[in-house]
């Protein structure tokens, strides 16, 4: 049996250069250790500053398709949350787990693969999603306290 080949998938949600400046980076060194302790194979690393609240990451569509494309095995993250934030790339990461696709997803907290784990997964990109509907509400209510308090709303 060859050896698995992953591709490592590190994002930000964010590409302004005054936040979230050290967040790839760490996240590469995270996922680094893994790579040490598991002996795994990463063929490519992909890295991205973009929002996974909506569809559309150039990034994302590139590791999707060589994974498809049955270039490599699995995925290296750090977080699940990384990978979608949004229902339809979960969607499509669980289904390319469910169809074995992928077999693996690692991350530093534990790996994922296609035999016992979907539901924590999809549970883990439903609370992501969560997560970035009710950021965006917080944000509104907190711009919408600062009007009330004549105060301006940003910077």
């Amino acid at each position: 049996m060859r050896e698995k080949k992953y591709i490592m998938y590190c994002r930000k949600s964010t590409d302004a250069e005054d936040r979230q400046v050290l967040s790839i980076e760490a996240q590469i060194k995270e996922c680094e250790e893994v790579i040490k302790k598991a002996g795994i194979n990463v063929v490519k690393i992909i890295t991205e500053s973009k929002s996974a609240k909506i569809e559309g990451r150039k990034g994302f569509a590139e590791m999707v398709e060589m994974i498809k494309n049955k270039e490599v095995d699995g995925i290296l993250c750090w977080k699940l949350n990384r990978l979608a934030r949004n229902p339809k790339d979960g969607g499509e990461i669980l289904t390319l787990m469910i169809s074995e696709t992928i077999k693996s997803i690692m991350t530093p907290a534990r790996e994922y693969i296609p035999s016992d784990n979907i539901l924590l997964m999809s549970l883990e990109f439903a609370m992501a999603t969560q997560f970035s509907l009710d950021l965006s509400k917080d944000v509104k209510r907190g711009m919408k306290t600062k009007i009330n308090k004549g105060q301006f709303p940003h910077k």
